[in-house]
């Protein structure tokens, strides 16, 4: 069994790098983004290569993550994590970089600050907040293939919990949601706030997610069948 949330990852890419692994769609703006395994390992990578190759962070720092559950939060995340980084989302203050969308309080001593706006088709921000970078144009100018992080099971990868403890949580999450390897989960983004529920406990049981942001309720039905949902989690 992979031991860090970077093993997890790889094993997915390596299973089925074709086929959709993350879907996000978001009913108010009428978004949706649809990420092979392979596409999502890219913006993993680009943002495990900001943070190593372009800001010179690793084992030992932290990356608050201010976001809402969203295929850039998950890119984010997993960037975070394969390069040995720790991603703070309740305690954002001691944080050595942000990452946050336009307009959210956040106090933080990080002077790497980067913004987005959660856009439709990865759209760069049209006004950029003083002294944020703008995530999606900055991590484009990164490579796709990310060399790897020394990175263990003891490492302090989610808050203060280590990636052995999270993946420990997220099996036992998914055992507790019924979710199984091949299957295909829709998440309610507005009720699931903790990337261990909409995120880590799909990847760890080997299934795909379909995460729905402002969630109308009478999609869903039609929704399961075009997306070939098995299972709602709401």
């Amino acid at each position: 069994m992979e031991t860090t949330i970077p093993q997890v990852l790889a094993a997915t890419v390596r299973r089925d790098p074709a086929s959709p692994l993350l879907t996000f769609y978001d009913d108010v703006s009428g978004d949706r983004t649809e990420l092979s395994a392979a596409t999502l390992d890219n913006w993993v990578s680009k943002t495990a290569n900001l943070l190593v190759d372009g800001l010179g962070l690793g084992s030992g720092d932290t990356a608050a993550v201010a976001l809402p559950a969203h295929w850039q939060t998950a890119a984010i995340l997993l960037g975070v994590w394969s390069a040995g980084v720790t991603a703070e989302i309740s305690d954002p203050e001691s944080a050595d970089v942000l990452f946050t969308t336009p307009g959210r309080e956040v106090t933080t001593k990080a002077s790497d600050r980067y913004a987005t706006g959660l856009l439709p088709f990865a759209m760069p921000l049209r006004e950029l907040p003083d002294g944020f970078g703008d995530y999606v144009l900055e991590v484009r100018q990164f490579g796709d293939h990310f060399p790897g992080q020394p990175v263990a099971s003891n490492d302090v990868a989610l808050n203060d919990r280590t990636h052995g403890d999270v993946l420990l949580a997220a099996h036992a999450r998914a055992a507790e949601l019924g979710i199984a390897a091949g299957g295909r989960v829709l998440v309610d983004a507005t009720t699931r706030f903790d990337p261990v529920d909409w995120l880590l406990a799909p990847l760890a049981a080997g299934a795909s997610i379909v995460l729905c942001a402002n969630l109308d309720p009478a999609k869903v039905t039609g929704r399961v069948a075009s997306e070939k949902v098995t299972q709602v989690v709401a």
